[in-house]
């Protein structure tokens, strides 16, 4: 394996996708950054843009950081939307999954930079990823659907059972229950928590790092060892369709 290259410094074009996301691009990487001004809802807007962006990244062929507005990586779908009901709660449900199974199987390394809070369906991103850092803090993170009165979808709980530390899978999805940043490195959300201060610079260096793999054995290797988890995420997908369908 060749030894990690150090990071080059945060020269970068920068385009705006939209109104809700931001593509830079890197030197060795390039930084997709989530903010409507608010908490980043997962909206169909935002889920929109945040497709367009992969695009570019995935055009780009170098390493992704998806990150967030400072205090906020995402606070989830959007309530208003997915209580009313119909098309747009259906669509914005599947939105949101597929683009979970996306990230799952993208072809190039992904790496989370969890600038804060991150509930609900965040958290089931942070957990699509390929490495997720957080920042330090006086954040939630996970998925609050049991608390406030929402069965969790099949597509989820296989996310969770996947990713999530054993031990911690049933207090997160039976349970509700909220981690801070360093709880959610023991349960599985993160995989290392620095200061708020570094976290840009951390992420970067480990997408630069990651950068250094043979980038079409990561991909095959993704493909490979996801297979089975891939298949019962896939599996909660389709049975999640009958429920989206009877929505709109």
């Amino acid at each position: 394996m060749t030894a990690p290259v150090p990071h080059r410094g945060t020269s970068a074009s920068e385009a705006a996708v939209a109104d809700l996301v931001t593509f830079r691009q890197h030197d060795d990487h390039s930084t997709i950054v989530l903010d409507d001004g608010k908490v980043n809802v997962l909206s169909l807007a935002m889920q929109a843009e945040i497709a367009a962006a992969l695009d570019q990244a995935q055009r780009a062929g170098t390493p992704v950081v998806v990150t967030g507005r400072a205090g906020t990586f995402s606070a989830g779908f959007d309530l208003r939307t997915l209580r009313g009901g119909g098309t747009d709660a259906a669509a914005m449900l599947r939105g949101g999954f597929e683009l979970a199974l996306r990230l799952l199987e993208f072809p190039l390394p992904v790496v989370a930079a969890c600038s804060g809070h991150a509930l609900a369906m965040a958290s089931f991103l942070l957990l699509s990823v390929d490495y997720r850092i957080g920042a330090d803090g006086q954040y939630r993170i996970g998925p609050n659907e049991v608390a406030i009165g929402l069965v969790m979808p099949m597509t989820a709980v296989e996310i969770c059972r996947a990713r999530l530390d054993p031990v911690h899978f049933d207090r997160a999805v039976n349970s509700a229950e909220i981690f801070d940043p360093a709880g959610a490195v023991r349960a599985g959300f993160l995989d290392v928590v620095v200061d708020e201060s570094e976290l840009a610079a951390a992420a970067s260096a480990k997408a630069a790092a990651l950068g250094t793999l043979d980038l079409a054995a990561h991909a095959a290797t993704k493909l490979r060892s996801r297979a089975a988890s891939l298949a019962a995420i896939r599996r909660g997908y389709e049975e999640d369709e009958a429920f989206f369908a009877m929505m709109g």
